[in-house]
């Protein structure tokens, strides 16, 4: 093991799980904000490259993704090229709806497809009861109001399915993988530039020559896939992937703090009712054992 997998795994056993996720939570709502204010300068197919690009150049000197590649079975080679892909897909489709639909719609589809997930793994009845109590609270709080954009909506589809895909073959890279499976996310980051590269960076050479835009992409592909993606991976490695698509549930409720504590939003009673039973839902339920 090398000294950065030797970090990394020693913390994510040292840091709770639940930490860590509050962690990706946070930075989960300011990539996107960046996101879409780039799309009228540099488009949403170059804020996509952006994203991918600037993780993948941020993961290369500590995940090393060449060597994880080189070294890996075909099992693995098969998972990072799944991962790899998925992740280029997804942010790609995730900012494609965004620019057509409302961020609330495009979340509640994301999150319908990790209820799922949940189901899957939440066998007694007192952490179903948590998934009923935390799914009630987001929907309390997401505004949805439902669009006609047969191409957004597409978008949005794509994305939520492919989420899905993330957190199972992201859970999958985390628990075989050392370092929490950061090693592994570096160099499906990697695989998914390469993928992306052909799409996305005539757009993203718009903003090459003006500093200010360049540094906001690269701001973009921290607080969007660095940051949260490392989070999720040293998260994964400690909780049943049911237990991970349970936590999602705070995504909604921690913007609403966010925006109230940030931008002064006060939250209405309707948004405190949501807040609140997502958090007796997450302190409800119980991870199944080993």
């Amino acid at each position: 093991m090398t000294a950065n997998s030797h970090r990394l795994n020693k913390a994510a056993t040292s840091v709770p799980p639940h930490a860590w996720f509050g962690i990706s939570a946070v930075f989960h709502y300011l990539g996107p904000s960046f996101a879409v204010l780039l799309f009228p300068a540099v488009g949403v197919l170059g804020v996509a490259w952006f994203r991918i690009a600037s993780a993948a150049v941020i993961f290369a000197p500590f995940t090393n993704p060449l060597k994880t590649i080189l070294q890996a079975d075909r099992r693995t080679r098969l998972l990072l090229l799944g991962l790899g892909l998925c992740l280029a897909v997804m942010n790609t489709s995730f900012y494609l709806a965004l620019d057509k639909l409302p961020m609330s719609l495009v979340a509640a589809m994301e999150f319908a497809g990790t209820i799922g997930v949940a189901l899957f793994g939440l066998r007694t009845r007192r952490n179903l009861a948590a998934l009923a109590l935390a799914v009630l609270g987001v929907f309390i709080l997401i505004d949805v109001k439902w669009a006609s954009d047969p191409l957004g909506l597409f978008w949005a589809s794509l994305n939520a399915a492919l989420f899905v895909g993330y957190i199972i073959l992201g859970h999958k890279a985390a628990e075989d993988g050392a370092s929490g499976g950061v090693e592994r996310l570096g160099a499906a980051m990697a695989i998914a530039l390469i993928i992306l590269m052909p799409i996305g960076f005539v757009e993203a050479l718009r903003a090459f020559g003006t500093p200010t835009l360049v540094l906001a992409g690269i701001g973009v592909g921290l607080c969007s896939s660095v940051i949260p993606y490392v989070c999720d991976q040293l998260a994964m490695s400690r909780l049943p992937r049911s237990s991970f698509a349970l936590l999602l549930a705070l995504l909604p409720a921690t913007a609403t703090i966010i925006a109230a504590v940030v931008l002064a939003q006060r939250p209405s009673v309707q948004d405190l009712i949501g807040i609140a039973l997502v958090m007796i839902g997450i302190a409800v339920h119980r991870p199944a054992k080993g």
